[in-house]
């Protein structure tokens, strides 16, 4: 989780891949309709972005019996609350970073549909994880496999943690 230009996707699907499940890039679900009004700069409500998050936690309940990574922005808890009806066991590794680097990882990326303008919106919207939601954060600043190494002994210590 994570606002643009978080490393999402990238960790991500580097992730998956250490641990040999599918990955789903979030951006994916995204309908037509919500592709458009990102593209001319306007920020999504919750009601655009409901349908969305419904479609990735349906996407994590099918590969809930063997794991699953999706990068999702997960910007608020009640976003994180309907992805987490897709999988109890879901996990959140929030990746941080500060505005000015994220909005130039936006800026580079040409082809995006997500307006380096639209970074203030996000960070403005961001609630930080709670005390009793299951995830870490992680800062951007580091290599990825890094970020990955670090997930993995993230994601290892909470399933020999006991319930």
């Amino acid at each position: 989780m994570g606002v643009s230009g978080s490393g999402k996707t990238t960790v991500g699907a580097a992730l998956a891949q250490r641990l040999r499940v599918p990955f789903a890039d979030a951006d994916d679900f995204h309908p037509a309709a919500n592709i458009a009004k990102m593209s001319a700069g306007i920020p999504l409500d919750d009601d655009d972005r409901r349908p969305w998050l419904e479609a990735i936690a349906a996407w994590l309940l099918a590969h809930d019996p063997t794991g699953g990574v999706a990068s999702c922005s997960a910007l608020k808890r009640s976003y994180r609350d309907i992805l987490r009806t897709g999988s109890t066991r879901t996990f959140f590794l929030h990746l941080h970073g500060e505005r000015d680097v994220l909005a130039r990882r936006v800026a580079a990326r040409p082809a995006h549909f997500m307006p380096a303008a639209l970074i203030d919106s996000q960070f403005a919207t961001l609630e930080p994880l709670e005390d009793d939601e299951l995830g870490a954060v992680l800062d951007v600043s580091l290599p990825v496999d890094e970020l990955v190494d670090r997930a993995l002994a993230l994601l290892a210590r909470t399933e020999s943690t006991p319930s």
